[in-house]
């Protein structure tokens, strides 16, 4: 009997128990099992509107740790493989990051932390406890602008790429911005370009990096006429010479609206670039910029999903848990987004 027959014959006993979301990075193996499928945010509030009480991730750690986060008393959030992680989350651990702002903010300036949503559960903490917030790649611009209205500058983590594309966009110039020197003991050095009003933390999606603007000029020569179309994660080089960019779901709604015979070129993760390619390819042409796979997204397996459900229906499958000194201060820095994201929109 395959994998998939196990799964799901598994998940009919199960029933309203368990809840399966899927990130879009998630192979076709793995989606075709998912209950729920979105982004990373997108997966992590929809828990608390759901009542099954094991909520299953199919994703990498931090997405699983917002998930517990917000999810509801008696809901318990697990992971196929606690492995699979976030080499940008990684690059911005809390505690540097907290003395990177200690230090920033010993001078009397009100350095307003903003971390993109693709960090660990304590950092996330540490931004909220610096009045701080976190963004999508989606509010991003928003956030942004919300940030430098709030202190004398804004220390953006752990993302470079996306925190550079998104201060062109508010109108920012590179004279407003410097990308921080950091070790492992904190910042390198003083400047005073610190005095500038937007600070970017060095690091980047390791994925998205891969994406470069030769391969731009290599697609246009062999597809005159196609629409390019990338991640903001992408670096700025890439970002400037395509048609447009946004987050996954501008992506996924950037081929959607494709005129028929169009070739639409998108630089992203290939596991969804893939799913795009086949879900229009009656319709139109869907190619990968570069074909590049997150190796992390990929340790999530039908065996290890199936070894979870066998140990939620014999009650010992482990949870993935919030520290109680964690918890609200990075629930108010969601929570900040959230309400700065509601009255944009009214």
């Amino acid at each position: 009997m395959s994998f998939s027959h196990q799964i799901s014959e598994l998940k009919k006993q199960l029933g309203n128990r368990i809840l399966i979301t899927g990130h879009h990075y998630q192979s076709d193996s793995i989606i075709q099992h998912c209950d729920i499928i979105g982004d990373s945010l997108e997966l992590a509030r929809k828990v608390a509107q759901e009542n099954a009480p094991h909520i299953i991730f199919c994703g990498v750690y931090f997405m699983a740790e917002s998930a517990a986060l917000l999810a509801r008393q008696g809901q318990s959030v697990h992971m196929p493989d606690t492995e699979a992680n976030c080499v940008m989350s990684q690059q911005a651990p809390a505690d540097l990051a907290r003395r990177v702002l200690q230090r920033l903010c010993a001078k009397g300036r009100k350095i307003i932390p903003l971390a993109y949503v693709n960090t660990s559960v304590s950092l996330k903490a540490v931004v909220g406890e610096f009045g701080g917030a976190v963004c999508t790649s989606a509010n991003a611009q928003v956030m942004l602008d919300w940030a430098l209205r709030q202190g004398d500058g804004v220390l953006f983590l752990p993302d470079r790429h996306l925190g550079r594309n998104t201060a062109k966009k508010l109108g920012l110039s590179p004279q407003d911005w410097r990308i921080l020197s950091i070790t492992l003991q904190g910042m390198e050095q003083e400047s005073s370009r610190n005095d500038v009003p937007l600070l970017l933390w060095p690091g980047c999606c390791a994925i998205h990096a891969k994406i470069r603007h030769q391969h731009i000029a290599a697609i246009r020569s062999q597809y005159p006429d196609c629409r390019i179309a990338v991640h903001p994660e992408c670096s700025p080089e890439v970002v400037d010479h395509v048609d447009a960019a946004g987050s996954t779901s501008f992506l996924i709604e950037y081929a959607r609206q494709a005129a028929p015979g169009e070739t639409i070129i998108i630089g992203t993760e290939n596991n969804l670039v893939e799913r795009l390619r086949k879900r229009h390819e009656t319709h139109c042409t869907i190619l990968p910029l570069r074909a590049v796979s997150c190796s992390h997204m990929g340790k999530t397996t039908e065996a290890k999903l199936l070894q979870l459900l066998e140990d939620i229906s014999q009650d010992k499958a482990p949870v993935i848990s919030i520290a109680a000194e964690q918890a609200q201060h990075a629930k108010n820095s969601l929570t900040r987004m959230l309400d700065v994201c509601a009255k944009a929109s009214v």
